[in-house]
């Protein structure tokens, strides 16, 4: 694979923010993080991401403002939105603005993992990342673990 696809995380919740960017980092993705909107849209500014993962509701700029600014770009980066929001209408209103998908928390990584890899790509080869491996041969359905 030529470079690990790019991932802004846009969270502000430092132990939700450290667990997605260590389970990312362990599937093959290159991970940025912002703590807010404001500093996510000068991070995509900078360097367009081939994802950016936002929270819905954040100090300073929230998640909708990113998408919209989002859609202003000639190649926008596929999106994925998380949120504790249980509201239809905001669901509605993020698809309306492109978004991959929408995440409600707390939602599993093994299911953050199959969106982003359904956005962009595995972040590795396959046999390289023993989730993707455990898949591919059936053996998370067959093996129980305490996770």
């Amino acid at each position: 694979m030529a470079g690990q696809p790019s991932v802004l995380l846009i969270e502000d919740d430092r132990e939700i923010q450290s667990t997605i960017r260590t389970v990312l980092e362990s599937a093959g993705y290159q991970v940025t993080v912002a703590p807010n909107g404001q500093e996510g849209k000068r991070l995509i500014e900078g360097n367009t991401p081939h994802l950016v993962i936002t929270d819905m509701m954040m100090p300073r700029m929230g998640g909708f403002p990113v998408l919209e600014f989002l859609q202003t770009l000639d190649e926008p980066p596929k999106v994925i939105m998380i949120t504790a929001n249980e509201g239809g209408r905001h669901k509605a209103y993020a698809e309306m603005l492109g978004v991959h998908d929408y995440l409600r928390k707390p939602f599993a990584m093994d299911v953050l993992l199959d969106t982003v890899e359904s956005a962009i790509g595995p972040g590795k080869e396959e046999t390289d990342n023993p989730i993707a491996r455990k898949k591919s041969t059936g053996q998370d359905k067959s093996a129980s673990s305490d996770e």
